[in-house]
């Protein structure tokens, strides 16, 4: 990601080290360990579900993260059907695409009084998660993100690329959960095949924490 360059010395009597070093360091960004790039979706029925998902903006590293957080809304403020997604670059956010079509997603269901006092708190750590590889080895296994903001409660999801994983799937789960210091079997893992093919309004649980 392109960055402001520092003016040019002219001369080092002009311009002391010292304070060449102070501008270098001014204009430096702190890079990420991978580039990221957030999604919205909004629910326009005239329009197909591809054509309502909209990309934001990519970014890799800690400043411009913050900058991008900075300067949209809450999730909390976003009207019912919304959704916010936070990929690895080159992932899309769907089960179809190939770096999440073998895989499933920790799920999280809030209640409605939720939303005003955890919704947004909640989000905010597992990007936080996601951006600072906070999952140690097993953040190789995450894909990103989701948030859906629904009527009867809205859900986080964290989105892994294998679901036979165990041990990262696991590891992720029991992390996250210290992380946003929710109770015990707060959250459970689906796959993604059984969630797009379940037949009613449950799918089953492969993990919980």
């Amino acid at each position: 990601m392109a960055t402001s360059e520092p003016k040019s010395v002219e001369s080092e009597e002009e311009q002391p080290d010292t304070q060449v070093a102070a501008n270098a360091d001014e204009y430096m960004k702190h890079p990420l360990q991978n580039k990221w790039a957030l999604w919205y979706f909004k629910n326009d029925k005239s329009k197909t579900w591809t054509e309502n998902l909209r990309l934001i903006s990519r970014f890799d590293t800690v400043e411009d993260f913050w900058a991008l957080y900075n300067h949209i809304q809450q999730p909390s403020k976003l009207g019912y059907g919304c959704d916010y997604c936070l990929f690895k670059d080159g992932i899309k956010p769907m089960w179809e695409d190939v770096g999440n079509k073998l895989g499933g997603r920790w799920l999280m269901t809030l209640s409605k009084q939720q939303r005003h006092n955890d919704l947004d708190r909640f989000w905010m750590e597992t990007l936080l998660c996601l951006v600072g590889e906070t999952f140690d080895e097993a953040s190789e296994d995450v894909c990103g993100a989701v948030v859906n903001v629904r009527p009867k409660g809205d859900k986080i999801a964290v989105w892994t690329s294998n679901c036979q994983n165990r041990d990262a799937i696991m590891t992720i789960g029991q992390l996250y959960k210290e992380r946003l210091n929710i109770p015990s079997k707060a959250m459970c893992y689906q796959s993604h095949d059984d969630t797009s093919s379940k037949s009613g309004s449950t799918t089953k649980n492969m993990y919980s924490v």
